[in-house]
Order: C-alpha cells, then structure tokens, then sequence
C-alpha cells in the first residue's frame, strides 16, 4: 500500500525538535573568525548519483508536467538566489548578473549530475554573508544614537536587488542599530550590549566556516523542486529522518534535548521516561565533549555542529552509545558513561481527549494535532472512553493541523460514517479514483462540530470537507489553508545500491506532488479551502497566509459529485445555530478583544515590518501595548473574582486566560445537540445529493 503524505512541510522538518534543538545562546568568550576559514565548497560524487535520480523522479512522476529546459532553467536560477537571500540583504545586481549567462544551463547540470554553477553560487554566497557579518561587528564600535528618527523595513522581498553595497551598508547599518535597541529596551546597558552582540555574530561567523557541500547541494535542490510547486522537495538525509520521524511520532536515540553554547554541546532538558533520564547518569547543564559507538574510541566533539553530534549520538533502539560528560559546574571532572537508545515517543504530539463538564452537561474535547500514522486508533480509545461517559457531543479541535497521512485520515473519517466515498483523487493521467471507507461500523454516533482555521491544511482539509458534505458535522471557525494536493514520500536509494555501493552513505528522499485531491461533492479544497459553516468571528485577518500565496501552486478545478447522501440536513438548522452564535459573541469580552485585534492588524498591515529605530518612540508604543494588555487582563481578572494588578508580571502564574473559541464551539455543539435527533435524514436516494448553490463546484473552473 502506498504511503502518502500531506502538508508537512520541509521547512516544518528542518525546523521540528526531533531528538534534539539547536539553540545558538550567548557565550562567555567570543571568539574571532576569518574569511580565509571559509571552506570552498565542491559537489560530492554522490551529489552526481542523488541529482540525476532526483531529476528523473520530478521530470517523471510529478503530478505537474513541465520541460527541464532553459526557460524553467532560469526560473530555477532565480528561485536559487531568493532562497540564499529572500530578503534581498547579501547579494546585490551584479552578483547575480556576473552568473547570468549560466543561468540557462541549470537543466542540463541537473540532468548530469554537474553542479559546478550552483557550488559557485552557494561559495559567493557564504563570502557575502560572512562579509556582512563582519561589517556588522564594525558598527559595534560606534556609538550608539537611538534618538534619530530613522526607521528599518524588514520586507525587502519585493525590491530590486540592491546596485551598490553602499545600499547594504546602510541596512545593515540599522539592523545593527535594530539589535542594539531590542537589548536597550529589555534594560541592558551599553557595554553589556556591544558584548553580547560581538557573541552573537561571532556565532553566525563560527556557523558558516563550518558549511559543508550537503548543506548547497539541499538549497538548490530545493530552488528545482520548490519552482516545480510549492510542496516538493528534495530531502536530504537527515532531513529525510525527521521527516519519518514526523510521521511516526517518533525516534531512536536517549531523549534528551541540547543546546551549543560557544564549543561545547548542554543538555538542556530530558524527553520523559526516554533512556537519558532513566539512566539517571546526566544532569541538565552537563556538557557532551566526546561520544562514541560500543567496543569504538571516544570521539571529541568539542567545536563539531551540533547536527553533527546528534548523528553520533542517535542509533538503533537497544544499541549503546558512550558520551564524555563535563558535568556543570566549574570544577567538574569528566566521566564516562553509556546509554542503551530506545524508542521514544512524543505522547505530548498524540491526540488528547478531555471530558469537560458544563452546567448544560458534558462534552468530550478531541485534540488532533496530525494526521500521524497510528491515529485512527488513538482516537478509536478515546471515542470508547467518550461514550462510557455519556458525553452530549464531541468538539474536534483541528486548529493548525497541517495534515499528515491519507490513508488516517480516511479510516478516522470512516469512525464517524457507515461507509461510502471519503475522498477523490486524481493522478497526472487527469484518472480519477474513490476513496471509500469501507468498515460500517461507527465509533460515535452523536453531534460533532469540527474546529478549523486558517492554518488547518491538507488532511485536515479533508476530514472537515467529508463531514460537511455528509452533513455530520457543524465546521467552525475561518477558511482553511487550501491546500488540495498529495504528495509521495520516496527514498533516493534503490534496493539493489545496498548490494553494489554497500559505502555508500545515505542519499536521502524526495517528497513531490503526484495527485490531487477532492470532495466527494466535486470540488476540489486546493486554493478555496474548506468554508466554515459558522464562522467563528466577522472580522477576518486580511494577510498572505493560504496556498493561494504561494508561488507555483497548482489552479482550483473539479470532477464529477461521488455516489453519497447526506446523513443529516445540517443547511436547515444552520440560520438557527448562526443566529445563537452571534447573540453570544456579542457582548462577549474575548470576542470583543479579538475582533479589535483582527482590526489593528488589518489596519496596520502595511507597515507591520516597518520598526522604529527611535527609544522613546518605540517605548511609548510599548507602554501602550502594555497598558492595554493590563488593562484586558484586569478585566479578565475581574470576571473570575480575582484581585487586579499593577503591572503584567504580577499576574498569577496559575491563571489562564479562556479559548474563545473552544468555549464557543461548546456552545454551538450543545445548540446542535438540541436540534440533533430531529434533522437525520433517513431516505435519500444515493443520486439525492444536497449542493449549496455558493459551493466551489458552482463556479468558474478555475481560481484566479
């Protein structure tokens, strides 16, 4: 069975706390760096090999066909240079021109596996950035004026690239200024400032003399896949593992989380119940200097990159990894110790279930975080523990649940239906197939509403998308995403390499769109999203958040309305529902704070990157914002019978402000509960679907 993915993004796997975090903190002695420690960097062999598969996979098997020739050569030679400077701060007109004429010959390079002109570039682009760092750490020697009326704008995305460096100069001139003034305003003095600032570049140097080729092959790989659409992606190894990882909702390894501090590797925190914290031989703030492989030497890891030590410390569940501890203190003596890796788990990413009694009755709370493989059963627990306690609905919460497997998502739609048609999709031969639930037994059968926002995406989509069109459900809260496309997950190796190139190392993955899915009424949610029935507030953010910003992303169309019926005539208590949900979020605080906020936004999006350089400016504004927020939170306190305070740090750590939208959601649910038994339809003929004129399939054939 094919294994499908949706919307995990890559820049989510680079950035996900898998085994351990990165996290770059100020040190006690800053070190100095030189250009000349930059590394020229070159392809690897083994860039020959992943490239040319890579390649044959997208020019191949994508759902979009394209031609890998100098026309889309160019568009990858641009996208390449936004992804090394998106904001347009490192490189100016010329260095781009001076790679021009090579622009067109970027296909042919993919194809061959010769990546000379995309080396160059990454190597150029690790010498302007560490240039501008150093001019950076120049204009720390200067004086510091925060009385100036200047102002910096961090949205350059859309400007030309720069003529001259004096144009950079005078950015980063201010971004210098912007750092300075953020650690003024926190109350740091001036020296204490220059100090932690030379650090903090120092940190940024010490990051690019220590690139390796993997790290320019992933970015233009990327630059290819990201122009083909917005959702593939080449994987490199490590990030390939996370991506599994992702999916699995878990890894190999001890379970502790680290941190680089200057040279040295801190244990920061433990995973509970992970190998490290049983082993109860490590301590947060204990340094790691040296690790190694059972029956294997030691080896120092002072100054490695911290991706690089947690390759060494990770490995198969019940081997054993040595670590040299520097325990924390200042007279510490080193020690070593072994760990015994195992499985983790990352339960705090599961579905979470939460009965809540209110004075209309109880009612069962589901959280969905993903779509990860193993969830239809998680919630097939929780819906039993639903049921023992007689709850009077179900709230699905699936605010800013990005997707995950296609496969979950139809076998959790299917605990909700007797059987029939979940999902459509069609492949790049425009062939399109049914995807049914085929089980008839139901896991619940009362009232659900489903909680979305503008961050719900992919197969979460989906399962709101079904439930409305059956009518099993009430969907609340904003528009979702929009993304209506499927990806595959392969890996670059083939069987046979482990056989003929048993050194190879591991060649990573690729992620890539090979279908597109749609409703079982016929449209697609690619663009459009799911509409809520119930929007949750009338105000909506006006910003670029959705597929439909994104570049390459594939148009809106759709097929033909699957073979189901409706089980319930939600469209006919809807009015009802509307008008009670309105009455309440009225006079509602939260509400009204949220709508103000949402207005704020709106009416200050065009300058939300725009920042003063100015202290007392920029200290007003912040009395302002915090005045305000005392001002919510007194009134909050003063709805729960608490004391008021004077200032925002006095606010009593066990109090938490509500969710708005949860408690909302309640709401509606038990308005649905009264009308529930009264609206399921029982006789419909299959061919008898229920479509709403406003409808995405009633409309043009394509989204602008």
């Amino acid at each position: 069975m094919k294994k499908y993915n949706y919307y995990l993004s890559i820049k989510r796997c680079l950035s996900s706390l898998i085994i351990f975090t990165a996290c770059l903190t100020s040190v006690s002695q800053a070190k100095e760096y030189s250009i000349d420690q930059l590394p020229k960097l070159e392809s690897d062999p083994i860039h020959q090999v992943v490239s040319r598969r890579v390649t044959n996979y997208f020019t191949q098997s994508h759902f979009r066909k394209f031609d890998l020739d100098g026309v889309f050569s160019s568009k990858i030679f641009d996208r390449y240079f936004k992804l090394l400077d998106s904001n347009k701060t490192i490189f100016i007109k010329s260095d781009i021109d001076t790679f021009r004429e090579r622009q067109t010959g970027l296909g042919k390079e993919l194809r061959d596996g010769d990546l000379r002109t995309a080396f160059d570039i990454y190597n150029l682009s690790l010498k302007k950035r560490f240039e501008r760092y150093q001019f950076a750490l120049a204009q720390l020697k200067e004086p510091m004026d925060f009385s100036t009326s200047e102002s910096i704008n961090f949205k350059r995305d859309d400007l030309a690239w720069a003529v001259s460096e004096q144009e950079l100069d005078d950015y980063w001139r201010k971004r210098v200024k912007y750092d300075e003034l953020s650690l003024a305003l926190s109350g740091k003095k001036e020296l204490e400032i220059r100090e932690i600032l030379t650090k903090r570049y120092n940190q940024i140097l010490r990051t690019l003399v220590q690139v390796k080729p993997e790290d320019a092959f992933q970015v233009f790989m990327n630059a290819f896949a990201r122009e083909i659409d917005p959702h593939t992606s080449y994987l490199a190894p490590r990030t390939k593992r996370d991506f599994d990882s992702e999916m699995s909702l878990s890894f190999e390894g001890i379970g502790a989380t680290l941190s680089q501090e200057d040279d040295y590797t801190r244990i920061v925190s433990f995973v509970t119940g992970g190998p490290a914290e049983k082993s109860k031989q490590l301590a947060i703030g204990d340094r790691i200097i040296g690790v190694g492989q059972k029956n294997n030497p030691i080896e120092d890891v002072i100054g490695w990159r911290l991706d690089d030590i947690v390759d060494k410390i990770r490995g198969p569940k019940g081997t054993i990894v040595k670590l040299e501890i520097l325990p924390a203190g200042n007279n510490s003596k080193t020690k070593i110790i072994e760990i015994k890796r195992d499985k983790i788990h990352f339960e705090d990413r599961e579905a979470k279930l939460t009965i809540k009694q209110t004075a209309q009755g109880k009612v069962a709370l589901i959280d969905i975080p993903s779509f990860y493989m193993g969830l239809t059963d998680r919630v097939v627990k929780l819906l039993t523990e639903a049921n023992k306690n007689n709850v009077s609905g179900i709230v699905i919460d699936l605010r800013n649940n990005g997707g995950g497997s296609l496969a979950e998502v139809i076998s959790l739609t299917g605990l909700f239906i007797e059987k029939g048609p979940v999902v459509q999709v069609k492949d790049n031969l425009q062939s399109v197939v049914v995807y049914d639930d085929r089980d008839e037994s139901v896991q619940y059968v009362g009232p659900i509403v489903v909680m979305v926002n503008r961050y719900s995406a992919s197969a979460s989509e989906i399962f709101s998308a079904a439930l409305q069109d059956y009518g099993r459900a009430v969907i609340v809260g904003e528009d979702t995403y929009g993304k209506g496309t499927v990806q595959t997950s392969r890996n670059i190796a083939y069987p046979i390499d482990a056989t003929i190139h048993p050194n190879w190392p591991a060649l990573g993955g690729v992620q890539y769109t090979i279908q597109k899915f749609y409703r079982i009424n016929g449209g697609s949610t690619q663009l459009r999203g799911v509409m809520p029935d119930i929007e949750m507030s009338p105000l909506r953010y006006i910003d670029d958040t959705g597929e439909r910003y994104l570049d390459n992303a594939l148009p809106w169309d759709s097929v033909a309305v699957a073979d189901y019926h409706v089980l319930f005539d939600i469209k006919s208590i809807l009015p009802e529902l509307k008008q009670h949900h309105l009455e309440r979020i009225k006079n509602d605080p939260e509400f009204n704070y949220i709508e103000a906020d949402i207005k704020k936004y709106n009416d200050n999006k065009d300058q939300q990157y725009v920042v003063s350089l100015n202290k007392v400016e920029r200290e007003k504004k912040q009395k302002e914002t915090d005045n305000e927020e005392l001002l919510r939170m007194n009134e909050r306190l003063k709805l729960a019978g608490k004391q008021a305070i004077s200032k925002l740090e006095d606010l009593p750590k066990d109090f938490k402000v509500k969710d708005a939208y949860l408690d909302e959601a309640e709401a509606i649910l038990f308005d649905l509960a009264k009308l529930y038994p009264d609206i399921k339809v029982s006789q419909l003929p299959s061919n008898a679907i229920m479509l709403d004129l406003n409808s995405p399939i009633m409309n043009d054939k394509e989204s602008k």
